[in-house]
């Protein structure tokens, strides 16, 4: 049986891939959003279907609201009505000292991650709310532990980002509890994705390591995990949680 519609932003890689194909298995139908890689995104719709579920991918760049307008529609039209969002889209932006980062740096990463993401998940709600005539659902941002580590000498512009997306997170989890839709997020440490490299620093997870608690770091299929169960039925009562994956960091 279908657990309902999900969109996964930046489903075609790292921790929205993972989520994608998880939430398959759990029984959701995925929209896989892209913004660049339609063959990624293709091929992770591949794996969705090849768990019995249904797939659609969706080009769209979520920083812009016309575009995430677009994505709703086009998943409503080749899936159906939308029941859970997960943010997965981001970038960490270019590693940079607070003193040398460009307006225009500081910009993007805000876009993407901070208004993108808000609004997808005003969308979301929209869709969702029992009060507009929804049937509830179930929101998952992708926040990080950077928002309370700061990302010193790197990434401090993506660390408040995520600081915002925890505020926003709670913030909206309660303003929208009793109208069927439980806001969740998770907050993940070192992750071996992709994102390092993006970032001009390909070996920034295994340098990290020794750093941990658990010695290593984690993968995109792990934080995933806990993802797909803050979508389901074991995570009823959650709303407005935090949940760390940082191998104790």
């Amino acid at each position: 049986m279908s657990r309902g519609v999900l969109i996964v932003t930046g489903g075609s890689r790292g921790i929205g891939a993972a989520t994608s194909v998880r939430a398959a298995e759990d029984g959701w139908d995925v929209a896989v959003n892209y913004a660049r890689d339609a063959e990624s995104a293709a091929r992770i719709a591949e794996r969705v279907r090849a768990a019995g579920r249904r797939a659609t991918t969706v080009r769209a760049d979520v920083s812009r609201e016309d575009e995430v307008l677009r994505l709703f529609a086009e998943t409503g039209s080749a899936l159906g009505p939308v029941r859970g969002l997960v943010t997965s889209a981001g970038t960490t932006g270019l590693a940079t000292r607070v003193e040398a980062m460009s307006e225009e740096e500081m910009h993007r990463v805000f876009n993407l991650n901070v208004i993108g993401l808000m609004l997808c998940c005003r969308e979301a709600v929209r869709h969702m709310s029992t009060a507009r005539g929804g049937s509830g659902g179930a929101i998952v941002n992708l926040a990080s532990a950077a928002s309370r580590l700061g990302g010193p000498n790197e990434f401090v512009h993506y660390a408040a980002s995520k600081g915002a997306v925890d505020s926003f997170t709670l913030g909206l989890a309660r303003e929208v509890a009793g109208e069927g839709v439980r806001v969740n997020a998770v907050s993940p440490g070192m992750i071996d994705t992709e994102i390092h490299a993006a970032a001009g620093l390909p070996d920034r997870a295994a340098q990290a390591a020794p750093s941990i608690p658990m010695r290593r770091v984690g993968s995109a299929e792990e934080v995933a995990e806990a993802v797909v169960w803050l979508l389901g039925d074991g995570a009823s009562y959650c709303a407005g949680s935090i949940v760390d994956i940082t191998g104790g960091r």
